[in-house]
């Protein structure tokens, strides 16, 4: 057994209540051996960066041992690492590193299916119908006279059936890929096998686990029609969700699961965490995977999913801050991140988009609670839209015709040509190819420049660390009376009070009272009695209090 590694210097157990946790694709992030792929020494390589922008933490993408037909989402061993990112002494090597600068590491674990490599599967393959090995995972005879019917009439999140037929007739379950077979959690060993995998990495200082798919893992006894078309489009599941509980998705027993990890989790000093990717059909059965015997926090996607408008805004960090104070955790805020659209081409794309997604940090960054950050969004990254087919790599572009890679791609670090710096000096290799716009949206060419994103993000995340109204984890905030189409909430700490005042009206607008200006999205014009806010900007101010 690994002796446990010291964790970082902070002291505090609840760090997570608000931290800013960064996301880190590994195949993206930095490449330290010129093969075109980012790797473990690459981020270690890189670590200074991110302390310097003022992040608490990272969260990884799977780096373990993979055939990469979904990114390393279909894992083949959760003990080790994919050659193609290093090794276990790499992995060890970087995270000591990353506890020195105050830095902890979050961890994906993916545990609703393995990759049809694993050794478990490749054991159920061989061993036939009704053998124990085959109980680990979700085995079904056919409908139809020859069983040459999938069992049920459940879909791929990725298009298509979600049931793979193998040549001894029987069919097994895969909500993602057929790369991707869906383990049977109603199994006492594919409990204990992930009880011992958190250990593993806990034993080797990782502070916490992003659980991918951690509403999934229990499917309803069974195994239940649907009843009606699920995934013909490549929908989000939160859209299926809507139309009720469905008989694969969070499903009461799956708190189980995680009552069980907790206390392993809490058995590690350093406060150890957990943090779901969770879909739920209301917010508050969301709400039921948090709390002190299960996880510590679950992703909340609606503010991800807001609409450009107050009123989307208002509703979503109302309904979260709400259900975070009933099961007392923190709510945790994102715009990006890996499966989704960056959030500069989602809000409109070119200048107007890049001006909302400033204004949209700033206004998260304000919240109380955790925030994510993904890779390159400090940048102002776009998504890549015009890639060609023949590179794209994400499975669900062969069976939808819908792709993730374009916010995939490998994040710009200096120079003029691509991969602009992604590998060693004079590589010119990037799994994904980078855009020719993107030299001036490189981290050589934003750093120290005033008004640039990565300095505003800089200055934002140094006030939020420092500014006592924003370093604590406790408290709501307060709505300001404003003009239709504006938010302003305050957040008071003793003889202090930051506002944060965020313009989605279309039309510049008059602030006043709130005290004097110490970030901005973009610039202000002083006013005789205030100061004007842009289109599509945020602003902090700050007012002392008198007592």
């Amino acid at each position: 057994m690994t002796a446990i590694r010291p964790t970082p210097p902070a002291t505090d157990l609840d760090w997570w209540r608000s931290a800013v946790v960064y996301q880190v694709y590994v195949r993206s992030f930095a490449d330290s051996n010129a093969d075109g792929v980012g790797d473990l020494q690459g981020i270690r390589e890189r670590l200074p960066y991110l302390r310097d922008l003022g992040v608490d933490a990272l969260w990884l993408t799977p780096f373990y041992t993979s055939p990469m037909v979904d990114g390393g989402y279909d894992v083949a061993d959760y003990r080790d690492v994919d050659p193609m990112f290093g090794t276990l002494a790499d992995f060890d090597n970087m995270i000591t590193d990353a506890h020195a600068l105050g830095l902890r590491i979050i961890v994906d674990l993916v545990p609703n299916h393995t990759s049809d490599a694993h050794p478990w599967f490749q054991a159920a393959l061989a061993a036939g119908p009704g053998s124990p090995e085959r109980a680990r995972y979700l085995f079904a005879e056919g409908r139809g006279e020859d069983g040459d019917q999938p069992p049920n009439d459940w879909e791929s999140i990725f298009g298509g059936p979600a049931w793979t037929r193998v040549p001894d007739g029987q069919w097994y379950l895969h909500l993602f890929d057929p790369a991707q077979p869906d383990l049977n959690w109603r199994h006492p060993e594919v409990r204990a096998e992930f009880e011992d995998i958190l250990r593993f990495w806990l034993d080797r200082g990782v502070d916490g686990f992003r659980i991918d798919v951690a509403h999934g893992m229990i499917k309803a006894e069974g195994l239940p029609d649907v009843g009606f078309s699920t995934m013909t489009t490549g929908q989000r599941q939160v859209e299926l969700l809507g139309k009720g509980r469905l008989p694969y998705f969070d499903q009461d027993e799956v708190h189980d699961i995680y009552r069980s990890w907790r206390p392993i989790l809490d058995s590690y000093p350093g406060g150890r965490m957990a943090v779901a990717e969770a879909w739920a059909e209301t917010p508050q059965r969301l709400a039921r995977y948090i709390g002190p015997d299960e996880l510590h926090q679950a992703f909340s996607f609606d503010f991800l999913d807001a609409t450009w408008s107050a009123d989307s805004f208002r509703k979503v960090i109302d309904t979260a801050l709400a259900e975070s104070t009933i099961v007392g955790a923190p709510t945790t805020w994102v715009l990006s991140n890996h499966d989704k659209k960056r959030h500069v081409s989602r809000y409109g794309d070119g200048e107007v988009g890049l001006r909302r997604a400033r204004a949209a940090t700033l206004l998260m960054l304000a919240l109380p609670g955790c925030a994510y950050v993904y890779q390159g969004e400090e940048l102002g990254l776009p998504e890549v839209l015009d890639l060609p087919d023949e590179l794209r790599q994400d499975p669900s572009f062969l069976r939808t015709g819908q792709s993730r890679d374009g916010c995939r791609v490998p994040i710009p670090w200096s120079g003029q040509l691509a991969p602009y710096g992604f590998g060693p000096e004079g590589s010119e290799l990037s799994w994904l190819p980078a855009p020719a716009t993107w030299a001036a949206l490189s981290v050589a060419a934003q750093t120290g420049v005033p008004g640039s994103t990565l300095e505003l993000y800089r200055t934002a995340l140094r006030i939020r660390h420092e500014h006592p109204a924003l370093a604590s984890v406790d408290g709501g905030i307060t709505w300001r009376e404003t003009d239709p189409g504006v938010l302003a909430f305050s957040r008071p700490a003793d003889d202090v009070e930051l506002t944060c005042v965020v313009n989605l009206s279309g039309a510049p607008t008059r602030i006043s009272g709130y005290g004097e200006p110490i970030v901005a999205s973009a610039p202000l014009t002083d006013a005789s009695d205030g100061y004007l806010l842009p289109i599509d900007a945020a602003v902090w101010f700050e007012r002392h209090l008198v007592g």
